[in-house]
């Protein structure tokens, strides 16, 4: 077992599988030695557990854990096209994008929910820039998208 697969267990976390693309694009890039993702709904299981806006359907708890879940998702991107999350050395920018209400400004609460599991994971190579962005809409209705970028040995 690896290092990061360790403390995956510890957290009682599961990578999931790659999510498949909805549209014409891979997951995940690598450039020099960075990984891109595309941005990551929060699929589980090839379902979208919840639809709609922050604000509006979609509570602030909810949204966290959908972001979270997002960046379980670009992990699992990320380890496909580098073999194991043990070669990443930090994460770089996390860019977050929240379905919103007009009325609306919680954005950077809900995407906490994956700059803190990925600060649980990697510590202090977790730390990382970030962008909330609120948006109209997002594919298939979903309420939270993430990506990353990610530097790798």
């Amino acid at each position: 077992m690896t290092r990061i697969d360790e403390r995956l267990a510890e957290l009682g976390i599961t990578l999931p599988v790659v999510v498949p693309p909805v549209a014409a694009y891979i997951p995940a890039v690598v450039s020099g030695n960075l990984v891109y993702t595309s941005g990551q709904l929060p699929m589980v299981e090839g379902v979208l557990p919840a639809t709609g806006k922050l604000g509006d359907t979609v509570s602030d708890v909810e949204g966290k854990e959908l972001a979270r879940q997002c960046a379980l998702n670009a992990l699992a991107a990320v380890a496909s096209v580098i073999g194991s999350l043990d070669r990443v050395t930090r994460i770089v920018k996390v860019v977050g994008f929240v379905a919103s209400d007009p009325e609306f400004t919680g954005q950077p609460g809900v995407i906490n929910g994956a700059s803190e599991v990925l600060g649980e994971i990697f510590g202090e190579a977790g730390v990382h820039a970030r962008s909330a962005v609120g948006v109209a809409v997002l594919p298939l209705n979903s309420p939270v998208e993430v990506e990353l970028v990610v530097e790798f040995a």
